[in-house]
């Protein structure tokens, strides 16, 4: 397993479009429709990649806590399950359901969603306020598998945070890092 740091799309970016399948409701999901809120979340996982194993617990906590808060969050897989069968939808809304997923977990089978957003790695998050333009991009923190450094989530709560006062975003904006998305060949 190679660690890969996310590419950061430039700030200000408008949230790409999408349309995908929740691996739990079996819905449909368009993005710009459940984005609607002040503050939406848009997070690349999936579900073997121990990076993503790692930060699970916090997410969930996050996402239940700013839910309550109007933040919106969608979590989305785009790894190619033919070579990495783990990470197919049935195994996606089994991972929604033991991790307790608070949001969808959507399955983005064309990868199109993963390039539109200039996905790279597993976990990857990004922030779009609500004018829809990218407000934040990067890590939850600084924690990894085994550097014993613990969870707190405190970059993208930090974002949060800011953007629910209606202040500016902390300018210093690291890569998140973990797995490579497994692209297609």
């Amino acid at each position: 397993m190679a660690l890969k740091e996310s590419n950061m799309l430039p700030l200000g970016t408008k949230a790409p479009a999408f349309s995908l399948p929740d691996t739990v409701s079996g819905k449909t999901i368009h993005g710009h429709d459940v984005m609607t809120g002040r503050i939406s979340v848009v997070m690349f996982l999936c579900n073997h990649c121990p990076y993503v194993i790692h930060v699970n617990s916090k997410i969930t906590a996050l996402a239940t806590e700013y839910q309550k808060k109007g933040v919106v969050f969608l979590a989305i897989s785009s790894n190619d399950i033919e070579n990495y069968p783990q990470d197919g939808p049935d195994l996606m809304k089994e991972t929604a359901l033991k991790e307790g997923y608070p949001f969808p977990y959507l399955y983005d089978a064309s990868q199109e969603v993963a390039r539109a957003y200039d996905a790279a790695c597993t976990p990857d998050f990004y922030v779009f306020d609500a004018e829809m333009s990218l407000a934040y991009r990067g890590r939850l923190d600084d924690s990894r598998p085994g550097n014993n450094t613990p969870l707190s989530g405190k970059e993208l709560r930090q974002a949060l945070d800011a953007l629910l006062d209606d202040q500016p975003v902390p300018e210093a904006q690291y890569p998140s890092a973990g797995c490579n998305i497994k692209w297609k060949p």
